[in-house]
């Protein structure tokens, strides 16, 4: 049986319970399932997309299934402020599919966590990952790690109108941002609709060199183009919708000239 994490879990539990088992015991059962979890960094620019990795290695030497128990689900995150705040999940009510795992056997899955919980606030959250054994009858949870929320530099903003699904017009502000990372500076986008606090994506668009601003404008449809600078003599384009969605990414390299956007006179 193949074991499959949805990408888009419907929320997770709140708070997985604290088990305390004691000396020889407490080591004994942690060798069963072994959990862990990765980030590729610590650093994120709120509301975009927070990718988990979660490792579950059966080490209990027999096959294992995983799956959910009364009020118990089998796979879940924990999430705490840097004070100790619980961060509830968005639903708390999903369903997961169980899962198999031979005897040393281990599933791999990525995680979006940014849809799942309410990061909302900046600065350092500490994230475990837990499963839930029936058979064991206890919680395997994952060490601790540290990420951090927190917002880039705004560097161009514009608020566009767009056909709402009543035939009204709703409004977007489009914002891009800069974001120092340990190495690189980042070029970020969000498309929101301020007045009703809906976030319809957060995307980073890649490498940014701050020496030169990006170029930026708007088709006839309000739709968003970017070139941005991503090396010395390096290009990338990308092509947005108003619901966040990319549309296309290009990258260019610069050959006599630097490549520039301009306006086509229907508006494309």
């Amino acid at each position: 049986m193949t074991c499959r994490f949805s990408a888009c879990l419907r929320g997770l539990q709140r708070a997985v319970p604290a088990l305390l088992l004691l000396g020889m015991l407490a080591g004994h059962a942690h060798a069963q399932v072994r959990v862990e979890l990765g980030f590729k960094r610590k650093l994120y620019v709120l509301y975009e997309p927070i990718i988990a990795t979660v490792t579950i290695a059966n080490l209990s030497g027999k096959p294992l299934l995983l799956e959910n128990s009364g009020p118990n689900k089998w796979f879940g995150f924990n999430i705490e402020t840097e004070d100790g705040r619980i961060v509830p999940p968005i639903n708390p009510d999903y369903e997961l599919k169980p899962a198999a795992v031979g005897p040393g056997e281990k599933l791999s899955r990525a995680v979006n966590i940014t849809p799942l919980f309410p990061l909302r606030d900046f600065g350092p959250y500490r994230v475990k990952a837990s499963v839930y054994s029936s058979e064991f009858g206890r919680y395997f949870s994952s060490a601790p790690q540290g990420i951090e929320i927190t917002e880039g530099r705004p560097i161009w903003q514009e608020v566009v109108g767009v056909p709402g699904a009543d035939g009204r017009p709703e409004l977007r502000t489009i914002t891009l941002l800069s974001h120092r990372l340990s190495r690189t500076t980042r070029l970020y986008v969000r498309i929101e609709d301020k007045e009703k606090g809906k976030v319809f994506a957060t995307h980073q668009l890649g490498p940014f060199l701050t020496f030169g601003r990006p170029d930026v404008m708007l088709d006839a449809r309000n739709e968003l183009h970017i070139l941005q600078n991503s090396a010395p003599k390096h290009f990338l384009y990308t092509h947005l919708g108003l619901q966040g969605e990319v549309l296309g990414q290009q990258a260019y390299s610069e050959s006599g000239s630097r490549p520039v956007l301009a306006k086509k006179p229907d508006g494309s």
